[in-house]
């Protein structure tokens, strides 16, 4: 599913085409994703210009003078820039329209995603709330990590993963940056020293950053803000990679399952 990179890299691939712009329209032609979108979606958004187009965790903040709304992409949701004109594909849920036949256009084939109005304060909004810090921030440091853990027996894999822990670092970056830091997936999250916690803090910034850099990871659905795939599954070191050499000791990768997620890992460099 699209996590923090693919997210970022859609923020920053259709700013430039919403941020600025007054909406003209906007139709919803399948209103059952996860949460159904407010039946007033339109009266909020028509006639308001967009002022902001930011990202907390894997939600995008879409902004006007009033207010602002929630887009989360779900499993398999995609936005791109299009013409009006373009015929609408099956799964294309809804149309923001700008001015000069722009179009900001939803796509979600499992329609787990979200589009929610948030009201004047989005980012008081429970769903952002009581998230943890960003990981490529100042704020995501060893220190902070480590206290965190201390006295939990949750592994750490799983902690890493939830997001009042910190947000955006999905399946495939927790095992790509446990693989880096040296740390085993299983390891309880307590037993873990604050020197292995701030292997694992770059490690994750160090990731993040690469994949941001490369467009994110595509595995099934994922495309960015222009319909194009990301190439950061390219570079993985142990996800997906069971059974293939380890890159640095050539040990056989191996996969478990982690709270019913499949999770790779190299037991000669990860313990």
């Amino acid at each position: 599913m699209p996590e923090l990179p693919e997210v970022e890299t859609t923020k920053a691939g259709i700013s430039p085409h919403v941020v600025g712009r007054e909406v003209s329209s906007l139709n919803v032609y399948q209103s059952s994703l996860r949460w159904p979108v407010p039946t007033d979606m339109a009266e909020n958004f028509v006639g308001q210009t967009i002022q902001s187009l930011t990202r907390r965790g894997k939600y995008l903040i879409l902004s006007t003078s009033v207010g602002g709304a929630l887009v989360h992409l779900g499993m398999s949701g995609s936005l791109r820039i299009c013409k009006e004109a373009e015929t609408r594909r099956k799964h294309d849920h809804w149309d923001m329209v700008f001015d000069s036949d722009c179009v900001l256009r939803y796509h979600d084939p499992r329609r787990f995603g979200a589009f929610l109005w948030a009201g004047s304060d989005p980012w008081q909004h429970a769903l952002l709330v009581n998230l943890g810090p960003e990981p490529i921030e100042e704020d995501f440091t060893a220190d902070y990590i480590y206290q965190l853990s201390r006295g939990k027996k949750q592994v750490v894999k799983t902690f890493l993963m939830s997001s009042q822990t910190v947000v955006g670092v999905g399946n495939i970056y927790a095992s790509e940056s446990l693989y880096r830091a040296g740390i085993h997936p299983n390891r309880s999250a307590g037993k873990v020293s604050r020197k292995r916690y701030l292997a694992l803090v770059i490690a994750v910034k160090e990731v993040l950053a690469e994949a941001i850099e490369s467009g994110g990871s595509t595995l099934r659905d994922y495309v960015n803000g222009s319909g194009s795939p990301g190439y950061f599954q390219q570079q993985l070191l142990v996800y997906g990679r069971a059974g293939k050499e380890c890159k640095n000791c050539s040990t056989s990768i191996r996969q478990i399952r982690i709270g019913q997620r499949s999770s790779f890992y190299c037991p000669s460099c990860q313990h």
